[in-house]
């Protein structure tokens, strides 16, 4: 009987479809070829050619296992066919790399290395943590995403711009190793913005303006972080 496909699964790395039609199309290979290489030689004999077709029309998702596999037939590496991954097992798996392997490298049992994925939390010391950001090639924002800091990194951020954001330099340093004339230039602009729209929009008139302000704050402080590393790229551009 054959096996239908499998549920998306939110643990699963973020697939990028439209990259798997065209890797298989520019290698000349049909659906069937490709879930018969899967079985053949990935050990996954549940892989139709529908569950393929499936995969790339975005209907279901491959599991990590899957990804690895299908990359193995497209000859491509498995981050080629991963979205922009958001957890420390996603970024993982878009390098190639076994938990073994990470565990490993960074100095780390690897039943201790797996909780820390399940769990999305990294707890490394500061020389694991960085030997993790070289191994797995992680930006300075993906490097706090992956280590757990955003939402610390956020609740200090809208301190910054609601209050004085002289008072939040140090405690950010501690989060993001950056030049401390770039963080000063960072927040002192995110505070003028968040301030400045904050004043826009309550001189618009007496009608909901305050409604108005208060909206468009809150929308603020929700992409605060997104605010931080798009300011800090401009400041360094």
């Amino acid at each position: 009987m054959r096996r239908p496909p499998p549920l998306p699964n939110q643990s699963a790395p973020p697939f990028d479809a439209p990259a798997a039609r065209r890797l298989r199309t520019a290698l000349g290979m049909q659906p069937g070829h490709v879930a018969y290489g899967m079985r053949a030689s990935y050990g996954l004999p549940h892989v139709t050619a529908g569950l393929v077709i499936a995969w790339e029309r975005g209907i279901t998702a491959p599991t990590s296992a899957e990804i690895t596999g299908l990359a193995g037939v497209l000859w491509c590496s498995p981050g080629e066919l991963i979205g922009r991954p958001r957890t420390l097992r996603e970024h993982r798996i878009a390098r190639g790399l076994a938990p073994e392997d990470v565990a490993r490298t960074v100095g780390l049992e690897l039943l201790a290395y797996l909780r820390m994925e399940d769990n999305d939390e990294w707890r490394g010391t500061e020389r694991q943590s960085a030997t993790l950001a070289g191994l797995l090639e992680l930006s300075l924002p993906d490097f706090v995403s992956v280590t757990g800091r955003n939402a610390k990194l956020a609740e200090l951020l809208r301190g910054a711009v609601t209050t004085r954001w002289q008072a939040y330099i140090r405690p950010v340093t501690k989060l993001v190793p950056l030049d401390r004339r770039l963080l000063e230039d960072t927040l002192q602009r995110l505070h003028q913005d968040y301030q400045g729209q904050m004043t826009a929009t309550l001189n618009w008139g007496d009608g909901g303006a305050a409604g108005a302000s208060g909206e468009a704050g809150r929308d603020f402080l929700d992409r605060i972080v997104e605010h931080f590393w798009t300011t800090v790229q401009s400041n360094t551009g």
